[in-house]
C-alpha cells in the first residue's frame, strides 16, 4: 500500500510538470508576440513594437522603474530611432522562453540584439512578465539589460 501511494504520488508530480495545451498555446502566443515586436520595430513601426505593453507597464532601469509606455517610448525614440522615424539599427530577438507563473500571468525571457546602421552592436538579456487581459497578453513589467 505504501509504495502505491508513493507510486501515485510521483506520478501526480510529474504531471504537474507536463504542459497543458492551453499553456503551450500561451507560450506560443507570446512568443509571437515578442517577435511581432522585433518586426515592428524594423519597420520602423514604434508604436507597434510597444503595442505589447499593458498601458501600466513599469520598465526596469539602472535609475529605477520607468512608469507607463510614454516613457518608454520616448526614451527609445531619443536612443534608438532617427529623427525620420526609422530605427538606428535592427533589432532580433534570441533565446527567447516563456513559462506560465499562474493561469492568467507568464513569465518570459530571452536575450535582445541590435545591430546595423554603422554602429557597434549592442545586446543584453530581458525579462518580461505578462498578464492576461480583456484584450489578450500584455508586459506588465519590462527588465532588460
Amino acid at each position: 500500500m505504501r509504495r502505491r501511494f508513493l507510486a501515485l504520488l510521483i506520478f501526480a508530480a510529474l504531471a504537474g510538470c507536463a504542459a497543458t495545451p492551453a499553456e503551450h498555446d500561451d507560450a506560443t502566443s507570446i512568443a509571437a508576440l515578442i517577435q511581432a515586436s522585433a518586426d515592428a520595430w524594423n519597420r520602423g513601426d514604434l508604436a507597434g513594437h510597444l503595442s505589447l505593453y499593458d498601458p501600466a507597464v513599469t520598465a526596469m532601469t539602472k535609475n529605477g522603474p520607468r512608469p507607463g509606455v510614454a516613457a518608454i517610448e520616448a526614451a527609445f525614440r531619443s536612443a534608438y530611432f532617427n529623427a525620420d522615424g526609422q530605427p538606428k539599427q535592427t533589432l532580433r530577438m534570441e533565446n527567447v522562453a516563456v513559462r506560465r507563473i499562474g493561469a492568467d500571468a507568464a513569465l518570459s525571457t530571452g536575450r535582445f540584439v541590435l545591430e546595423g546602421g554603422a554602429l557597434a552592436p549592442q545586446s543584453g538579456w530581458f525579462t518580461l512578465v505578462w498578464q492576461r487581459t480583456p484584450s489578450g497578453w500584455k508586459a506588465v513589467h519590462d527588465h532588460s539589460s
